[in-house]
């Protein structure tokens, strides 16, 4: 008894060919960007990385902070980045 098990995976596409469902070619396409982004900003030197993902936000939050002067001020901060986190945009 021979058993046969054949999975065939969809053929690759051709170059220049449009797919078949722009819908899945849109989220492959985010997630192939998200993914180099991501390799990208592990690339990148420890100052660059602060200077373009976290100083930028954290400014802001303590420019608000310094006009604020609440009771709290770390509390203040964090509910600040929580809230104007730019990878939370919708």
């Amino acid at each position: 008894m021979k058993q046969e098990t054949e999975e065939t995976a969809p053929a690759p596409a051709e170059a220049g060919s449009a797919p078949e469902n722009l819908d899945q070619a849109a989220i492959a396409e985010k997630a192939a960007v998200e993914a180099q982004e991501k390799i990208d900003a592990q690339a990148l030197p420890i100052r660059t990385y602060l200077d373009q993902t976290v100083v930028p936000i954290l400014l802001q939050g303590l420019s608000e902070l310094v006009r604020a002067r609440p009771d709290d001020p770390v509390e203040y901060l964090a509910a600040y980045l929580m809230k104007h986190n730019p990878k939370n945009k919708k």
